[in-house]
């Protein structure tokens, strides 16, 4: 869906680039969302450390 007022552009871009592209937006966690979940996944993975001690 588009804003009210905003237009939608379509642009073509080469398939591996976007890739690329999208796994770091990924692994860095570009987008808000992402951000939110890497930190939650951290976490996790250092309360499993403190129970296997």
């Amino acid at each position: 869906m588009v804003k009210k007022g905003n237009d939608k552009f379509t642009i073509s871009v080469d398939k591996s680039i976007k890739d690329k592209f999208k796994f770091l937006c990924e692994e860095q966690g570009l987008q808000p969302g992402k951000q939110i979940e890497l930190l939650l996944k951290q976490k996790i993975e250092e309360l499993n450390e403190k129970k296997r001690k």
